[in-house]
C-alpha cells in the first residue's frame, strides 16, 4: 500500500500515523491550573519523546480541544512555566485513559481518576504517588507547528524523583534503571496500548 499524504484528509493522516508509529511512550503530565497550584490538571499525551540531554529538554506536542480552543495542559503550561510528566506504569493504564476526558476548564481529572497528590520535593510541586517515575520540568520553548496550529512544547527537566524499586547497581557500581520494573505503559493506535513484553539485549559487535 502506498499512501500519498498530500491527497488524504488531517483525521486519515493521523489514524494512519498513530497506527504505525507504535509504540509511543505517554507523557502523564500533571500541571497547575492556578498560580496558587490549588487545583491541578492531569493528561495523557504520546506525542512525547526526549530530544536533548544537554540541557535535558523533552518534548510534548499538544493539540486543541473538540471546539478548537487551547487544551488545559498547554495553556497552563504557558501560563504557569511548570509541570510534572510521569510514566505510567502498565497496572494505571484506565486511570491514564480516564484522565484523556475533555473537561471544562479547571475541572480536575484527578477527581474524576481518584487520584491523590503528594509533595515533589524540592520543586515546590506535586506528584502523583503511584508512578513509578516523575520528571519535574519548566517550560524551555513553545512553537506552534501545522495547520491548525499544534502547540510544541519543549520543558526542560530539573528534578526526577524514580521509585528505589525500579533501581539497582550494576556490577560497576553504575546506577540502572530496570524497564521491566518500571513496566512503562505505551500507547498504539485507537483504543489500545501496550506493555513491554519480551525484553533482549544486542551485543556490540
Amino acid at each position: 500500500m502506498i499512501i500519498e499524504a498530500n491527497q488524504v484528509n488531517s483525521t486519515e493522516i493521523y489514524h494512519t500515523l498513530t497506527q504505525v508509529i507504535i509504540p509511543r511512550p505517554i507523557a502523564w503530565v500533571l500541571s497547575p491550573n492556578d498560580e496558587a497550584g490549588s487545583s491541578h490538571n492531569l493528561a495523557p499525551f504520546s506525542f512525547f519523546n526526549v530530544v536533548c540531554s544537554d540541557p535535558p529538554i523533552l518534548m510534548l506536542s499538544i493539540g486543541s480541544k473538540s471546539d478548537g480552543s487551547m487544551k488545559d495542559t498547554c495553556h497552563n503550561l504557558l501560563e504557569y512555566k511548570r509541570c510534572v510528566i510521569h510514566i505510567a506504569a502498565n497496572h494505571q493504564a484506565q486511570m491514564v485513559s480516564d484522565s484523556a476526558a475533555e473537561l471544562a476548564r479547571g475541572e480536575s481529572e484527578l477527581t474524576l481518576t481518584g487520584q491523590t497528590l503528594m509533595p515533589f520535593d524540592g520543586t515546590g510541586l506535586m506528584r502523583l504517588p503511584d508512578a513509578p517515575v516523575a520528571l519535574a520540568c519548566r517550560l524551555h520553548q513553545h512553537i506552534e507547528v501545522g495547520n491548525r496550529p499544534q502547540n510544541l512544547l519543549l520543558v526542560e527537566v530539573e528534578r526526577i524523583w524514580i521509585d528505589d524499586a525500579v533501581c539497582r547497581r550494576d556490577a560497576k557500581g553504575r546506577m540502572r534503571f530496570e524497564a521491566d520494573r518500571i513496566k512503562p505503559l505505551a500507547r498504539l493506535g485507537g483504543t489500545e496500548y501496550a506493555t513491554l513484553g519480551e525484553l533482549f539485549s544486542i551485543r556490540r559487535s
